[in-house]
C-alpha cells in the first residue's frame, strides 16, 4: 500500500503524518521508519521510530530517494512501515517524475507488504491523475 497526504504549505500535513507515524509504531511487532528532510520531527515521533534525515545522507533526488529506502528494505527484513515528509523537496517538484517513483514505491511494496505513506505539497489540480490515485482521503 503507497497512499499520500496532499495540500500546500501550513496545511497540516506533516502534523497528519505525525499522528500516523505514532500510531503504527504503537500497532508495529516489526520497525517503523520515518523519512524527513533536516530534523524537525526529532521531537514529535516517538523514539520508536527509526527517523532518517535525508540531508545527512546526501539524499537528493527520486533515484537516490528510492535507492535509500530499497537500502533499508534490505537491511532490515521486519520493517513493517515507511514514511516520508517533505518528498517534494528530497525527490523533486517534476511531478512526472513523482509519478514514476511512486509507482516503484507501489511495486517493492506488493513484494515486501510494506506500508508507505509520503506528504506532498501541492494542491489536487496540480498533480497527474497517475499521482491522485494515491492520494489519502
Amino acid at each position: 500500500m503507497v497512499k499520500i497526504i496532499i495540500g500546500k504549505k501550513g496545511s497540516g500535513k506533516t502534523k497528519k503524518l505525525m499522528d500516523v507515524v505514532n500510531a503504527a509504531a504503537e500497532k508495529s511487532n516489526g520497525c517503523v521508519v520515518c523519512f524527513e528532510q533536516g530534523d524537525t520531527l526529532k521531537f514529535s515521533i516517538t523514539h520508536k521510530v527509526r527517523l532518517i534525515d535525508a540531508d545527512h545522507y546526501g539524499i537528493k533526488g527520486f533515484d537516490a530517494y528510492y535507492g535509500m529506502i530499497c537500502g533499508v528494505c534490505a537491511g532490515n527484513y521486519d520493517v513493517t512501515n515507511i514514511f516520508g515528509d517533505a518528498t517534494l523537496r528530497i525527490g523533486s517538484r517534476d511531478y512526472a517524475e513523482l509519478a514514476d517513483f511512486l509507482k516503484k514505491v507501489e511495486a517493492l511494496a506488493e513484494e515486501t507488504k510494506i506500508e508507505f505513506f509520503f506528504t506532498v505539497s501541492a494542491n489536487e489540480d496540480e498533480l497527474p491523475a497517475e499521482v491522485l490515485s494515491y492520494v489519502e482521503k
